[in-house]
């Protein structure tokens, strides 16, 4: 089957875009666009890969890739990819990507641990909607369980449930911290946060009925 974002077609205008974006940032950094690979295909298959190389490469993967992940997204929303999409093109250095995924998958097994011990949920630190999706499919096995999102927007997250267990109340998000000219920030679109089923977005099974996240 044809990929929807190929080198030949898509490639040049990330190219564009990412040229642009690396000069005005003065970032020391070169990339090479790659075909998606099958190494995690129970997790992502990505069409299209973006690989940074440079001496700023430990720059965009300091706190958790933070920037390498607003690079990606930031590049997402310039060629005007719906959000169900995301998941088609990929960012990585130093093979991030496939060890961040084996981090999320190993703390999975250690959250579905601790709730079949104790027989109370277990709430994780908000992710984007790839990484959650990757903690629904590390559990869609776990019989005792249920995995569900929760939240809005970069307060999204996941909760992991003993499979009888009613749904905790969704958590108000915090307030806003106020800029620094004094006014509070505008809050958060969850129109680009949505959780989807199929390909870009995330779910969970197992729980009474086989239920799946609350959307």
């Amino acid at each position: 089957m044809k990929p929807k974002y190929s080198i030949h077609e898509t490639g040049p205008r990330i190219e564009e875009f990412l040229r642009q974006v690396i000069a005005n940032a003065r970032l020391d950094l070169t990339f090479k666009l790659e075909a998606g690979d099958q190494a995690n295909a129970d997790f992502e298959t990505p069409d299209l890969v973006v690989k940074f190389h440079g001496d700023d490469v430990d720059l965009i993967l300091s706190n958790r890739a933070e920037l390498l992940l607003a690079l990606e997204h930031v590049s997402q929303e310039a060629l005007r990819m719906h959000s169900d999409d995301h998941s088609r093109i990929a960012f990585d250095a130093n093979d991030y990507r496939a060890l961040r995924i084996e981090e999320l998958r190993m703390t999975a097994q250690v959250a579905a641990d601790k709730v079949k011990s104790s027989g109370q949920p277990f709430r994780f630190n908000p992710m984007n909607s790839r990484e959650r999706r990757i903690i629904h499919i590390a559990l869609r096995n776990e019989t005792e369980l249920r995995s569900e999102s929760s939240g809005t927007g970069p307060y999204r997250g996941v909760i992991v449930y003993p499979a009888g267990m009613e749904s905790l109340p969704e958590a108000p998000p915090p307030p806003p911290r106020p800029s620094r000219f004094g006014r509070p920030p505008e809050p958060p679109s969850s129109d680009r946060d949505r959780d989807r089923g199929g390909r870009g977005g995330d779910r969970g099974r197992g729980g009474p009925r086989g239920r799946g996240p609350r959307r």
